[in-house]
């Protein structure tokens, strides 16, 4: 089998890795050699093994009908998609790693795949290393999935750990992450929770089979969460992540990314530093854990292998993906329940007015004061903190 990659960054060089240095294993269980003709780049790299393989112009990869699968690395949505549906139209298998990509136009690169009797697959776009994509295609298609909650961006559980661990501000820990190479140059796509919230969407499209667009799902961020917060989090003997979660509600599903605080009980409280976690909970199966290393040129890589071993295995066949491009509407963010824990230096008695019965917690922070309220809708919660002084809410899980 010849394949082309397209992007040799981060990860399509952790894709060329795995298959040297996994060579005869991969074969094995793939049924035949994989080899690597193709690169292409915009740039030259020179002294690299590969330099020879590099080419700059995708056509060259299209039209050559040696070449059965496809790896897109690149990342970004153009021209990642013009480049990936002209692979898949001219009958060459995909595989990709990039969630914005998938996000985006997931359900449309699936059908193109289907009327070409090829195969457009993405286990590496969510969970890095995890397997999640292929367990919910495959091994779980006998449970109606009722719930969905994971950490999945390794930068903002680094830097919620270290918060947690140091008692340190956010700008510090942001610092560090960068410095270690975890967060980017520009942090905005983690601690924002856009990365996680495409993620989220892609599960839940999966999970229900119609569209889900990421820009439907509410979606909150880290950069509120201060050192006091994890004063009262640790007071409460819980963890405070960062969740994308998604829930089914009736005929609809529940979507949200948001810091919420976790009980030790919790599967998800106890993972730390760059690592993901996936819940899920199935009608017959119960709960189930997903754990792993959630990005990372080697993890990530791995997972796109395994794709391309799925798709040696079955060139010439399609591999069923229940995702129609039918957008499903999401329940109003308004309408979706939660409890909350929130700091505020208004008193007791403006508090109870307010909400009615809450539970105060002492976080040792002067001049303020921490409750926790019932379970109540998020307009029900966004007009009672209206009547006093909010200084910053979690919600909990």
């Amino acid at each position: 089998m010849k394949i082309a990659v397209m992007g040799y960054g981060t990860i399509g060089s952790g894709v060329v890795d795995v298959l040297r240095i996994n060579k005869d294993k991969i074969a094995k269980r793939a049924g035949e050699e994989i080899e690597v003709k193709y690169i292409l780049d915009l740039r030259d790299f020179p002294g690299d093994p590969m330099e020879d393989k590099i080419v700059h112009d995708y056509e060259t990869i299209v039209n050559d009908p040696e070449i059965g699968i496809v790896v897109e690395t690149m990342g970004g949505v153009e021209p990642a998609y013009t480049f990936v549906k002209a692979m898949l139209e001219a009958k060459k298998q995909v595989a990709t790693s990039n969630k914005n990509l998938v996000a985006a136009k997931g359900a449309e690169l699936i059908k193109i795949a289907r009327d070409n009797t090829v195969n457009f697959q993405f286990e590496a776009s969510v969970g890095g290393g995890i397997p999640i994509i292929r367990p919910l295609n495959k091994c779980l298609t006998a449970d109606e999935i009722e719930e969905i909650t994971g950490i999945l961006n390794g930068t903002t559980n680094y830097m919620m750990t270290k918060m947690a661990e140091e008692g340190a501000d956010f700008d510090d820990v942001l610092k560090d992450a960068q410095d270690k190479g975890y967060a980017e140059k520009d942090p905005t796509a983690d601690i924002e929770g856009h990365d996680p919230c495409r993620k989220i969407a892609i599960l839940t499209s999966l999970v229900c089979g119609c569209q889900v667009d990421f820009e439907d799902i509410h979606c909150e961020g880290i950069t509120k969460i201060t050192a006091a917060d994890f004063k009262y989090a640790k007071a409460m003997n819980r963890s405070i992540k960062l969740l994308a979660k998604s829930r089914r509600v009736k005929d609809s599903y529940s979507c949200m990314v948001a810091p919420f605080m976790l009980g030790s009980e919790h599967p998800l409280s106890g993972v730390n530093g760059v690592f993901n976690g996936i819940f899920v909970h199935g009608n017959v199966l119960g709960d189930a854990m997903f754990y792993g290393s959630g990005a990372g040129k080697l993890p990530t890589a791995s997972a796109v292998v395994a794709d391309i071993v799925d798709m040696t295995k079955h060139a010439h066949t399609n591999i069923y993906i229940d995702w129609k491009p039918e957008k499903i509407t999401l329940v109003d963010f308004k309408d979706s329940v939660n409890s909350f824990f929130v700091r505020t230096t208004s008193d007791h008695a403006a508090v109870e007015k307010a909400f009615g019965k809450v539970e105060y917690v002492d976080g040792g922070v002067n001049g303020e004061s921490g409750f926790t309220t019932k379970e109540m809708t998020e307009a029900d919660f966004e007009a009672a903190a209206a009547e006093i002084e909010v200084l910053n809410r979690i919600r909990l899980g």
